[in-house]
């Protein structure tokens, strides 16, 4: 089977990790239900054309499992429901049927609303369970689980959501690794579609062009921070309100590389930091200056002096990040294992590395160990050395992972800058906009701030919003995070309408 076979040779683990477990739950739904009671709720968006065609590749192989005899690849028995509708984009609809004929899936079209063409159906079929694209993150995912039944006062069926642990760039690892077809509305810029009068193009794929008075946009693979995948599903004013606005999520009018997302992850490696024998002071450092060019830091971690805890963690981090900082571990030491656990995250071997060898040899002389210096020993075929006339040795870049030889803070400043030099001069990575902070103290309780917080976040989706305590009994702080001041403005303004005036004061 194509799908399986495209998985089972990608070198994405976590793809792979995610596929397999999709995989289970949906051979798991098969020995539970027979053909005939289940169903697969397919919409032509990009969620449920991922699990098309992972169950596509879960039945046939859990036909194989049955020792059943191979029917063909367009002899895909599990009924197919559709609820066409008159908002739906045209695009959507040509879409769906031209996958339906592809495959070979029978179609039951129901033009009625959701839940009484759900009710009808269910009535002239044995349908159990449903395969549904939901995905956590959205709005009907709350409170769901892969086995999950109907809500109350919906007809009773068994939802199964193969796919819901999966992220927006798991989605388009999937996609783009199996070479599926998919709805063309995310090439030109729509992340997630819902229907013609609420969907636009994602702001943040807005391609500037001075010379032209068309607005063009990258395709949906190429956003950065899935987070923001709905950043287009808000408001346009249908015409029975008012004129068509091109107005995603309030982001219009705005400098769109301010809002542009890049994200990094930070390792650190040290048993010593695990103990609470040093206090890890790199990491909080790196994470500051990541944000002051404009970075979103997506995770910050520390993991043992251990070649399989290495690699692990960066295997985990690679494909899911622009760039990757690792630091502690490098040296001659038993326990200087990054180099080793990076190499065996790429499935690469350590090899000598005659220009390191004689940088290496200028600074410590001849003091190796055994017959080559070990530290010399690089991850083969994937090593970049970062050149720098301020520093003793470069620094080394494995494809999109730093390694950072800094041991204290001065060290660290000192690295970094010839980082942010050598960016400048020869594009190592982008410099984006940095972020603009701005935080609001007041004495209300959690308890008190907690709703209006939660619906705040919707209203902003583009701005970290934070709230934290320095101690139990003092002042709560709410933290406000983005690249646009207007964004921040204008959420603290919505925050302050939600209570009485003078609850919250405003603080550096």
């Amino acid at each position: 089977m194509e799908i399986d076979k495209a998985i089972r040779e990608s070198n994405d683990r976590r793809l792979k990790t995610k596929y397999n477990n999709a995989i289970y739950v949906i051979k798991r739904a098969l020995a539970l239900y027979s053909i005939e009671e289940v169903a697969f709720s397919f919409n032509g968006g990009k969620d449920s054309t991922v699990l098309l065609h992972v169950l596509r590749a879960g039945y046939f192989l859990y036909k194989e499992e049955q020792s059943c005899s191979n029917e063909g690849l367009n002899d895909f028995p599990i009924r197919t429901i559709y609820f066409e509708s008159t908002c739906a984009f045209p695009e959507i609809n040509s879409f769906t049927y031209d996958a339906a004929s592809t495959y070979g899936l029978q179609m039951d079209i129901i033009r009625t609303d959701f839940k009484s063409g759900l009710e009808d159906l269910l009535k002239t079929k044995p349908i159990r369970a449903i395969f549904l694209g939901v995905r956590i993150g959205d709005p009907t995912a709350v409170g769901q689980e892969q086995f999950s039944p109907s809500s109350p006062g919906w007809p009773s069926f068994m939802r199964v959501n193969p796919i819901l642990d999966w992220s927006y760039r798991d989605v388009w690892a999937f996609i783009l690794t199996c070479k599926v077809q998919y709805c063309s509305l995310y090439d030109q810029g729509y992340t997630s579609i819902g229907s013609i009068y609420d969907t636009v193009p994602n702001a943040l794929l807005c391609i500037s062009d001075s010379s032209s008075s068309k607005e063009t946009f990258r395709p949906a693979y190429l956003l950065s921070d899935g987070r923001l995948e709905r950043a287009g599903r808000v408001k346009k004013f249908s015409p029975v309100c008012g004129s068509f606005s091109a107005v995603s999520n309030g982001l219009d009018s705005i400098d769109l590389r301010k809002n542009s997302m890049l994200t990094a992850s930070v390792i650190a490696v040290g048993d010593e930091i695990l103990f609470g024998t040093i206090e890890d002071q790199l990491g909080p450092w790196l994470c500051r200056k990541l944000h002051s060019i404009g970075w979103c830091v997506s995770q910050a971690t520390v993991v043992r002096n251990d070649v399989d805890s290495v690699a692990e963690e960066v295997e985990r981090q690679k494909s899911t990040n622009d760039l990757i900082f690792i630091y502690g571990g490098v040296g001659p030491l038993h326990s200087d294992v990054t180099s080793s656990g990076v190499a065996k995250a790429f499935g690469v071997r350590l090899a000598p590395d005659e220009e390191f060898e004689e940088y290496l040899r200028h600074l410590i002389g001849d003091q190796c160990t055994g017959d080559r210096n070990e530290m010399a020993q690089l991850p083969e075929g994937i090593t970049e050395l970062l050149h720098h006339e301020n520093l003793p040795v470069p620094l080394i870049k494995c494809q999109n992972v730093i390694i950072l030889t800094a041991t204290n803070i001065m060290e660290l400043d000192k690295e970094w800058e010839c980082l942010v030099e050598l960016t400048r001069s020869g594009g190592l990575f982008e410099m984006m906009e940095p972020y603009i902070s701005k935080c609001l103290i007041t004495q209300l309780s959690d308890v008190e701030t907690a709703q209006p917080l939660s619906k705040l976040c919707l209203e902003f989706p583009d701005l970290y919003i934070g709230a934290y305590r320095r101690s139990r009994t003092g002042p709560l702080t709410i933290s406000f995070k983005g690249k646009d001041q207007a964004r921040i403005e204008s959420a603290m303004e919505a925050l302050c309408k939600k209570f009485h005036p003078g609850v919250f004061s405003e603080t550096n």
